[in-house]
């Protein structure tokens, strides 16, 4: 990882690992909230945040579990605050009690959900096709397919997410999560935290 390009405030090309892209996207979006608990092939997301925590305004925490991390954005997005979780598609299945919920409940500041599956098991137990969440939940699911789609696609989901008061699913695979590419910055805006009026 090379943390100066996703902390640059230049808005020039870097090269990156779509899940540096992700945490790219996510700051340049403003997030406030980001929750996790570690799984490949998600982990370098909560590497990446929590390495760059020192030079930003959000709050970071690694949860008990992701049905614990999507409640602690979940409850950050009823605040009106920005957040992000991202976990693997195994465990999607610890947090699918809250994600179906999210469905019907809304949400109010943007909530985005990083899921990854993993293909031919490289580093799960199981293989899984989380894209089965998205109709089951009533949640919209944007699918990246390089760094920079993960980047923009982070951004938009939060946009989208905040438009239509949903929580958004950003839905990846390991060969995605760990390809490296070309990224063009975006400015970051950071604001200070408050609470939605």
């Amino acid at each position: 990882m090379v943390l100066k390009d996703v902390i640059s405030t230049n808005t020039e090309k870097a090269f990156m690992l779509c899940n540096e892209a992700i945490v790219r996207g996510a700051i340049e979006s403003d997030v406030k909230i980001a929750a996790f608990y570690p799984g490949a092939p998600a982990s370098e997301i909560l590497d990446t945040f929590s390495d760059a925590a020192a030079f930003f305004d959000y709050q970071m925490e690694i949860s008990t579990n992701e049905k614990v991390a999507l409640e602690v954005c979940a409850g950050a997005s009823f605040a009106g605050l920005r957040s992000l979780t991202a976990m693997k598609s195994v465990g999607t299945n610890v947090a699918a009690d809250t994600l179906f919920t999210l469905g019907y409940t809304g949400v109010r500041g943007g909530l985005v959900i990083v899921i990854a599956d993993d293909p031919h098991a490289h580093s799960s137990q199981t293989e899984q096709d989380g894209r089965l969440f998205a109709p089951a939940t009533y949640i919209p699911m944007l699918e990246p397919d390089s760094p920079q789609e993960a980047k923009e696609m982070t951004k938009k989901a939060f946009e989208i997410s905040e438009k239509f008061r949903v929580p958004v699913i950003i839905r990846t695979v390991t060969r995605v999560n760990h390809q490296s590419g070309i990224v063009k910055l975006g400015k970051i805006n950071r604001t200070p935290f408050k609470r939605a009026k």
